[in-house]
């Protein structure tokens, strides 16, 4: 049926089946609106409802009531958070572009572009194909991000969505109860919360919780309900603490604040009892404007016992999602800890519904004055947004993309600031080669080291709060797999997996024309010399382009001698016979950073030292030494001759293993000699020998221009006062 323009005036819901449900449900979603919506706006959410109504007519849900219940319902979530006029008719209208006959253009003509892309865009959240459990889940993930990235009121629409789903979700078999509740943990929740949307995160947890683990969640509720009812602590508080503040002249409101029962079943799921995971009585304290928020809490440490490093003032510093308040824990008399939330009315709000949704509300329209605050918070949240979409152009895997994001979103936020004291938010546990990538990708492919308040500092150790970062780069370095360890954010993983991707192929092609060659040469000729009639014939019966040719050759997935031999074949003419010089055969390497040609980390392998190269499938050529202790464990290895290049360029790594009696300036004095011998320390590992805690282990990853540059390097280290022996490490233990 295709509801007919309702210009002025409107069908009553009589006309429609299950017209008492649905005049009960627009009921309660009026009463929200007259709250905050003037007349005409309320009209024409209501012209809005009806032509909603008329399109999902005779649709029913799963509980039998009519389809339209559930819009309705979503529309009064988004009321009750105040939003816009658009955002409560695309709410309204959220699933009729996907469940009934209506295009875009009929709503369009009705309502407007505006209210048509946000309903599209809700509506492309919906379009999963079937797939795996986990595969439709990262989808999912994947599509949430980007539209939010596109307008992040597609999500709120979204997240009212999937509330009322998970408020009505009783009327579903168990095991898809339980396949949406998981969903909502893993997608829906994690990116609520880190878009400060903390109305619709802590609910959507509980809601999965009871779900998921239905019994356990009914114990955890009563006996924490019986908890939170009892108000003798509030009572002490506010008793104490408000007459201190009425001397000050300071208005305040003192309340207990609920916890979320999902948030104490995980710190039980830590080993923790219950009254452990309750033990703080948690406070918050709202009061008029920032300075008081300040009064407040020497009000509040003059009365009760701070305890050390549990202040955090988010004020002075908001969070990157806008969240702005006075964290603090005191010791009460008797041993009760409270944990204290200090903030004004304005923080108080964008803690609870977020900064999107405070930006994006009705009162914007109606020109109240939105905190600079709010509006950097906005801006600082778009640019992350902004990032986390970047990282679609470097994989195309759904799974992929949800590990990468996953890991960032849970791992909350700290800043950093740039030697010019540019602040740079990051997720906790970031390290330097995050911070790189978050200044610029071609910085973190050229990292090769960092400083860290201005001392040297590993790339793969986590950076802390508010320290100053500097990355030292340069025009030879490239990213390593080895960053995929420690690195956290989206973009440098994203970036790396790229540039990862990229390089091997273009390493293996590289390789593959450098194997192809020498394979030909042996026969007297060159990848010119092999006529151009022979090159198509064998491309055509390989169904391969050349590129590709050279790319499995690299990869190890064609033999290079093989391939020369059916290139000069031809049409059955007589090959010239194979030259056995070296000359010919041997592959030259000249630099540690080779495409298709890597050092193997198990013998350090350096110039002036006899090497050969192990072919590796799939990933191209291993230099080795020839005495390598683990060469030919296999026995099925490929192996080709090696030798160093004339002209080489760049250093080449190895390491040392130095015993010595432990000493303060043990360290200090080994990278003093290193530094004179002009060699570079790129790690260090420094342990108790096992057999005597006097003396000090310490390994040193080092980078020198030949053999003869290391045996002089240490040389010069045994010459350090307390060594006892030094030795060159056969086989790597480089984290």
């Amino acid at each position: 049926m295709h509801p007919a323009p309702l210009a002025l005036e409107y069908q009553p819901f009589a006309v429609f089946s299950g017209a008492n449900t649905l005049q009960a449900a627009y009921n309660e979603l009026a009463d929200e609106l007259k709250k905050y919506l003037d007349p005409e706006d309320q009209e024409k959410v209501l012209r809005c409802a009806i032509y909603g109504a008329a399109a999902h007519e005779g649709q029913q849900r799963q509980s039998g009531e009519p389809y339209f219940v559930h819009p309705i319902a979503v529309c009064r979530i988004l009321a009750r958070q105040r939003f816009d006029l658009p955002v409560l008719q695309a709410g309204l209208l959220h699933d009729v572009l996907e469940d009934t006959i209506l295009k875009k253009t009929d709503m369009a003509a009705e309502f407007g572009e505006e209210v048509t892309r946000l309903v599209d865009g809700v509506s492309k959240l919906d379009r999963l194909k079937q797939k795996a459990p986990q595969a439709a889940v990262a989808d999912s993930f994947r599509k949430m991000f980007l539209a939010t990235a596109d307008d992040p009121r597609v999500l709120i629409i979204k997240l009212a969505d999937r509330l009322h789903n998970m408020q009505t979700l009783g009327a579903l078999r168990r095991d898809k109860q339980r396949r949406i509740a998981l969903e909502t943990l893993d997608v829906y929740a994690p990116i609520a919360s880190r878009l400060g949307l903390f109305y619709f995160s802590i609910q959507l947890q509980d809601l999965a919780f009871s779900y998921l683990y239905p019994w356990r969640y009914a114990v955890l509720r009563k006996r924490y309900l019986e908890r939170f009812a009892r108000n003798e602590t509030l009572d002490r508080v506010r008793a104490a603490l408000q007459p201190r503040l009425q001397t000050l002249g300071i208005k305040a409101s003192i309340n207990k604040r609920q916890r979320h029962l999902w948030g104490v079943y995980q710190r039980m799921e830590r080993k923790e009892s219950f009254e452990e995971a309750i033990r703080t009585v948690p406070i918050r304290i709202i009061t008029d404007n920032e300075d008081n928020c300040y009064r407040v809490l020497g009000s509040l440490h003059s009365l009760y016992r701070p305890i050390h490093g549990k202040f955090e003032d988010y004020i002075a510093a908001p969070k990157s999602n806008g969240y702005r308040s006075l964290h603090t824990s005191v010791l009460m008399p008797g041993g009760i800890v409270l944990n204290v939330q200090i903030r004004t009315r304005d923080m108080h709000t964008l803690a609870e519904a977020g900064i999107i949704s405070v930006w994006h509300q009705y009162a914007k329209q109606r020109a109240v004055q939105i905190e600079a605050s709010s509006i950097e918070a906005e801006k600082t949240l778009r640019e992350w947004l902004s990032r986390l979409k970047e990282v679609q152009n470097y994989t195309d895997d759904p799974l992929q993309f949800y590990d990468t994001i996953k890991k960032e979103i849970v791992s909350g936020d700290m800043h950093v600031y740039t030697p010019k004291g540019e602040v740079i938010d990051l997720p906790r546990h970031a390290t330097p080669v995050d911070y790189a990538y978050a200044i610029h990708t071609k910085i973190g492919n050229h990292c090769i080291g960092a400083k860290v308040n201005g001392h040297a500092y590993p790339i793969y150790k986590p950076l802390e709060m508010a320290q100053t970062v500097e990355i030292i780069t340069s025009e030879d370095a490239h990213p390593h797999a080895g960053w995929l360890q420690f690195v956290v954010t989206a973009k440098a993983r994203g970036a790396i997996n790229k540039y990862l991707k990229e390089l091997a192929r273009s390493d293996a092609q590289a390789l593959g024309q450098r194997l192809l060659g020498n394979a030909l040469r042996r026969h007297g000729h060159t990848l010119d010399s092999v006529g151009k009639t022979r090159w198509q014939h064998y491309l055509q019966e390989s169904a391969l382009t050349r590129e590709s040719l050279l790319t499995q050759i690299g990869q190890g997935l064609r033999q290079a001698a093989l391939v020369a031999t059916a290139l000069l074949e031809g049409h059955g003419e007589t090959i010239p016979a194979a030259q056995d010089d070296d000359t010919t055969r041997q592959l030259e390497v000249h630099s540690a950073f080779e495409s298709g040609i890597s050092l193997a980390q198990c013998c350090y392998p350096l110039p002036q030292e006899p090497i050969i190269g192990q072919i590796v499938p799939g990933i191209g050529i291993h230099i080795h030494r020839q005495e390598c202790p683990l060469r030919g464990i296999d026995g099925n290895e490929e192996w080709i001759s090696a030798t160093w290049a004339q002209e080489r360029k760049g250093l080449f790594p190895a390491a040392l293993e130095i015993e010595a009696y432990e000493h303060p300036r043990l360290l200090a004095d080994v990278s003093s000699h290193i530094a004179d011998a002009d060699a570079n320390i790129t790690d260090f590992q420094m342990n108790h020998a096992a057999h005597d805690l006097h003396r000090r282990i310490l390994t040193v990853w080092v980078e020198v221009r030949d053999r003869e540059h290391l045996a002089q390097l240490t040389r010069r280290l045994r010459l350090l006062e307390d060594t006892i022996q030094i030795r060159r490490v056969e086989r790597s233990q480089n984290p």
